[in-house]
């Protein structure tokens, strides 16, 4: 993931900074509680495609 792509994007939920969980292949939204998934190098920023975070994550 580009760092200066990184810098760009928010959560379209909460417009929030996101995270990058390159294990995963995720970015990240603590605030929604939300990690979106990163296909083929393009993150999918839609919320129906997104998983939500459990309590552990």
């Amino acid at each position: 993931m580009d760092p200066r792509l990184l810098e760009l994007l928010v959560c379209p939920v909460t417009r929030h900074p996101l995270s990058y969980d390159k294990a995963a292949q995720e970015l990240v939204s603590p605030k929604a509680r939300l990690a979106y998934p990163i296909r083929d190098g393009l993150p999918i920023m839609l919320e129906s495609e997104a998983r939500p975070l459990d309590a552990e994550d």
